[in-house]
């Protein structure tokens, strides 16, 4: 696949399109705390990003913790609130997408509330419509590439040239294992104390970039 011309572009939302990891680990952080369990917003980072609420649900119950039933609805509420409050587009991804001829969509671990929230938020849900994957939708969540292929499947694209723009370690090894090119994106806010460069390299990026400017220089 020539990488300036993929018939498909697949964005995360959170950390790619909306600067959103620090204040969803922070809220992870409360609410746990509220339940008497200790993570730390770097923590948090380190074990979940990228992942899905089912990926927390299954870390504490391989500890031992199962977490309550309204564990879920106390984080979601949380979240949103705080997102309403404070949330802000990635700096310039606005500018990318005005200027994308290419076809896109998000594939996102978030729940499909939760990303239609934060592209609303942001001003950034007219550049996507409804073409909204989320994790709801597949049996295994990143890093297996089952959403990033049912994406591509919806788009009516070939997952080889498709391009997929990831901000974890578990979206990068999902686009690789779904044979999909991947570039990695360390701009938002949790890769300031980071070396996200070297993390995302390590997981298989293909390349990685800091600002929303670079989008196309390879």
């Amino acid at each position: 696949m020539d990488p300036g011309r993929p018939d498909l572009i697949i964005f995360d939302c959170d950390g790619v399109l909306v600067d959103s990891e620090l204040l969803s680990c922070r809220c992870l952080s409360e609410v746990l705390a509220e339940l008497g369990l200790q993570l730390s917003v770097e923590q948090a980072l380190e074990l979940f990003l990228g992942r899905s609420t089912k990926a927390i649900e299954q870390h504490y119950r391989a500890l031992g913790q199962a977490l309550p039933d309204d564990f879920l609805p106390r984080l979601k509420a949380r979240v949103l609130e705080s997102f309403a409050g404070a949330l802000q587009p990635i700096p310039g991804i606005a500018a990318v997408l005005s200027r994308l001829e290419t076809p896109r969509c998000v594939a996102s671990s978030s729940d499909l509330d939760r990303v239609s929230l934060s592209l609303d938020v942001t001003g950034l849900a007219p550049h996507f419509g409804d073409q909204l994957y989320t994790a709801q939708m597949v049996r295994h969540g990143k890093p297996a590439p089952d959403l990033f292929l049912h994406a591509a499947g919806k788009m009516r694209a070939d997952p080889t040239h498709t391009l997929v723009i990831e901000d974890s370690v578990s979206g990068v090894q999902a686009a690789k294992a779904a044979g999909m090119m991947v570039w990695g994106f360390v701009g938002g806010g949790h890769y300031r104390a980071r070396d996200g460069r070297a993390i995302l390299s390590a997981a298989g990026a293909d390349r990685v970039f800091a600002q929303m400017s670079d989008f196309w220089e390879a």
